[in-house]
């Protein structure tokens, strides 16, 4: 089941980080780049965020999250994370189909993560994002953005 999350519940944003710091901690090392800025969120600064979250339960356990911000018709997805003992049971792909189908209004959505970041490459493509471009953000970290166009979504 997926459904928006609280960011005013200290319970619900201390799941988050439970589940958010341990899979950028993975994503950093795979991609040899520590200074992943979710990786310093506290309680503070999610219950500060701008970005609309959205989180995958199953039996009232919180097992994955999604987070955007939408401006004009364009999403962008700022995280997508899963809780490591749940990798590979299609939790991740069911909330990017789940904010695609849900956000009205939304023309097309970009998302990026870092090149080496095999894993997450992998599951854009294989939902229909295409690679933009790769930006060298700094010296031997290079970032990729891709993006998907949604014909016909536009309502």
């Amino acid at each position: 089941m997926i459904r928006e999350l609280n960011l005013q519940d200290n319970k619900m944003v201390q799941d988050i980080l439970d589940i958010q710091i341990p899979a950028y901690q993975m994503e950093a090392a795979s991609i040899e780049y520590w200074e992943i800025p979710p990786l310093k969120d506290t309680l503070e600064t999610l219950k500060a965020s701008s970005e609309s979250f959205y989180g995958y339960f199953e039996e009232e356990k919180l097992l994955g999250v999604i987070a955007y911000m939408v401006e004009g018709d364009v999403m962008d997805i700022c995280r997508l994370v899963v809780h490591l003992d749940y990798f590979r049971r299609g939790i991740a792909k069911k909330l990017l189909m789940y904010v695609e189908t849900n956000v009205t209004g939304i023309k097309r959505i970009k998302v990026s993560t870092g090149s080496k970041n095999t894993r997450a490459i992998k599951l854009y493509k294989s939902q229909g994002f295409e690679e933009c471009q790769v930006v060298e953000v700094e010296e031997g970290l290079k970032i990729t953005e891709f993006q998907k166009t949604l014909i016909g979504r536009y309502c």
